[in-house]
């Protein structure tokens, strides 16, 4: 798979990985299908809803609706970014003038991506995962059976203990990858080497404050974006009935994303060869 992935990578249609993760989940698709088809078939066969899963035929519905709604908003926050000005100050070099344009420090929502989803879902299942380890099985009543059973039933993975841990470290790990990723110290002294400033702040330490107060703001709406996505397939399955919904919502990030990649790269190769763009 890793050769396979860096044949991809090295053709040019995009991340190979990236790719190849792409295909796992779409796979899995038609899975999903089958199981609300059962579902809806148990309805209509009058299953008992306690026993067996059973789901409503409009709820179909609900969920086309819900994912292309979710979709719609997960390529809006892809392509979402605060552009910061920046203005060049003039200078003469001989008979030349040299500086004196604008142009602008683009600062994506959504910097991280989908790894904090990624650490995030690894430390929040690594109870149940050395539980799984050990042979402890969850507990199916309340106070019944040993400490550890009763604990790996309160953090089942669609539960309330779960579903609040999930979305704290989401947001933790967005602000960590930010802060691990963009220096705005160190775009502030790149501005001030090249003459470049932020209008209304002073180069250096006053532009690397503003800078970074702007990506706080837009770490948080990018960190309640991903929290949101993530929790929502929990939410919803609870609320439906249908735990075993494939496609959830980091899957579907990984998907638009790397669709909205390859749709870039493969735009980017037709241009290259002077023919008209991929979309048009």
């Amino acid at each position: 798979l890793m050769w396979l992935g860096e044949q991809i990578t090295e053709f040019g249609i995009g991340n190979g990985i990236s790719i190849i993760l792409f295909a796992g989940i779409v796979g899995r698709v038609p899975n999903m299908v089958y199981n609300i088809y059962l579902g809806v078939l148990g309805w209509m066969n009058g299953a008992d809803p306690k026993n067996d899963m059973v789901l409503h035929p409009a709820f179909i519905l609900l969920i086309v609706a819900g994912m292309l709604l979710l979709v719609a908003f997960i390529v809006f926050m892809d392509n979402s970014e605060r552009r910061i000005p920046v203005q060049y100050a003039k200078r003469v070099v001989g008979r030349k003038m040299y500086g004196g344009q604008s142009s602008h420090i683009p600062l994506k929502v959504n910097m991280s991506g989908v790894l904090p989803i990624i650490f995030a879902q690894s430390i929040a299942s690594l109870p149940a995962t050395i539980c799984a380890f050990a042979g402890i099985q969850a507990a199916k009543e309340p106070g019944v059976g040993t400490f550890w059973e009763q604990f790996l039933r309160i953090f089942d993975a669609n539960g309330a203990v779960y579903t609040v841990v999930y979305f704290l470290l989401i947001l933790a790990f967005s602000y960590f990858y930010s802060t691990m990723q963009f220096d705005p110290t160190e775009v502030a002294n790149n501005l001030k080497k090249n003459g470049g400033f932020v209008p209304g702040f002073r180069p250096g330490k006053p532009t690397a404050d503003f800078i970074r107060r702007v990506l706080n703001k837009i770490t948080f709406f990018g960190a309640m974006f991903l929290s949101v996505i993530a929790i929502a397939p929990i939410i919803t399955g609870n609320v439906i009935g249908q735990s075993s919904l494939s496609i959830g919502g980091t899957s579907i990030i990984i998907v638009v994303g790397v669709a909205l990649e390859t749709s870039k790269a493969l735009e980017a190769q037709l241009m290259m060869r002077h023919y008209k763009g991929f979309l048009e």
